[in-house]
């Protein structure tokens, strides 16, 4: 049976602290081969014991730079509701945005924390603020938390607005090497890497977790086993094309999209 992919990652990504320290809720699973189950990549051998949201950046960036085709999925947001864009009045462009997030948002600094520069202390967050009831379409559709709804349970916000300045790092140093999926287009390139945006909520309850793993570990296991099981059931190539009009296309390709989510509403 081919596969569209050789290797599955699933990261289940954190915003606490700084970019430097070593996090125990941010943890990353890997399939290596079509065949084999996911397991825990651990952090270079140092005297942090868990990964930092920078040592992520730059194990991704060593491992999608060779030419082994891998689909990499991280449970934070990639991208703003368009009100967002409205708003602020930016171009409906994802990279151009990318690039205006991380000059108000620099929470990929040294020593930066998510709320120094909601606190006005770093940056100018205050300047590219969001609503709580702003929420993607995608997020509509799978019922998930806004980007801009801090300080709850479940909340993605700290994770998304410390991720995203990686993503535009990973960007500029691998360039078209990996293809950002859907923002890129919809239609992965044979042969291309890829980045999706996951949520492993949505998956939990078909992937038993083994004996042991914390939550953390058992969400990024589930978006690597999924990934890997719908790509070997010829699945995965539907789940990255969701039935969606010309138009709800046209605005997920800023918003972003969840990787698996349909193109109606879930009832």
């Amino acid at each position: 049976m081919s596969t569209a992919f050789r290797r599955y990652v699933g990261i289940d990504y954190s915003g606490a602290q700084t970019s430097d320290n070593s996090l125990k809720g941010l943890r990353v699973y890997i399939a290596p081969t079509p065949n084999d189950v996911s397991v825990e990549a651990l952090p270079p051998p140092s005297p942090r014991k868990y990964w930092t949201r920078r040592g992520v950046a730059l194990w991704l960036a060593d491992l999608l730079s060779d030419d082994v085709p891998t689909i990499v999925g991280i449970d934070h947001s990639f991208s703003f509701p368009l009100r967002y864009f409205e708003a602020h009045q930016l171009a409906p462009d994802w990279y151009a945005f990318l690039e205006d997030f991380r000059e108000h948002w620099p929470t990929d600094e040294p020593n930066v924390y998510v709320d120094f520069v909601r606190d006005g202390v770093v940056g100018n967050g205050q300047a590219r603020q969001g609503n709580p009831r702003w929420r993607r379409m995608a997020e509509e559709r799978c019922r998930a938390k806004s980007v801009f709804h801090f300080d709850v349970q479940g909340s993605v916000a700290k994770s998304t607005h410390s991720g995203i300045p990686w993503l535009l790092y990973l960007h500029r140093q691998l360039g078209d090497r990996v293809h950002f999926w859907p923002f890129d287009g919809w239609d992965i390139p044979a042969g291309r890497s890829a980045i999706v945006e996951a949520y492993p909520s949505m998956w939990r309850r078909g992937c038993v977790a083994p004996a042991g793993m914390t939550d953390d570990q058992y969400d990024a296991y589930t978006i690597a086993e999924w990934l890997r099981y719908a790509d070997l059931e010829e699945r995965l190539y539907l789940a990255l094309h969701p039935p969606l009009s010309a138009s709800e296309r046209a605005v997920a390709q800023v918003e972003g999209w969840i990787v698996g989510v349909g193109g109606v509403q879930d009832t």
